[in-house]
């Protein structure tokens, strides 16, 4: 891969982190606080949705994280690595733990008979982004082992 992918990748990573956390320190609590000034029969659910949705910014992050780290084993050449196959692994872990997260949030608040529509379609979209970034990782993951598989039995024959 061309240096400079490389180098914008990483930077994507990092803005994609940045803004993120930017929104959730300071936009996010001003949304939560007018949201329950207008709904004021529903205010008591601000705070426990911001730390769900805080919660998920810890697996979020980790696979941020992995996802740096491939782009450094894409860099030094040892992408075709069993560590390369961790990550993917983590990656789809937290994918799962994000969806997991969303889908038991939307279903306490549909028992609560809170759940907005508008907020039921923010969480079924990001469900379903995570859901298509936990498959794109299963399935990397399953071609890289094959691949070092391959790897592995065509320098044993050499």
């Amino acid at each position: 891969m061309k240096r400079g992918s490389l180098i914008f990748l990483r930077f994507s990573i990092f803005m994609i982190g940045l803004l993120l956390l930017i929104c959730g320190v300071f936009w996010l609590p001003s949304m939560a606080s007018q949201a329950a000034e207008a709904n004021p029969t529903y205010a008591y659910l601000a705070l426990p949705l911001l730390i769900g949705i805080y919660i998920t910014a810890i697996p979020f992050y980790i696979a941020l994280y992995q996802a740096y780290r491939l782009l450094n084993f894409i860099q030094e050449e040892t992408a075709f690595t069993k560590v390369a196959v961790e990550a993917l692994g983590r990656i789809k872990k937290s994918a799962l733990t994000i969806i997991s997260i969303y889908t038991i949030g939307m279903l306490i608040l549909l028992q609560q008979n809170a759940l907005h529509p508008g907020l039921a379609i923010i969480a079924a979209a990001i469900i379903f982004a995570t859901v298509v970034i936990s498959l794109f990782a299963a399935v990397l993951q399953e071609i890289l082992e094959r691949a070092i598989h391959i790897k592995t039995e065509y320098d044993l024959t050499v």
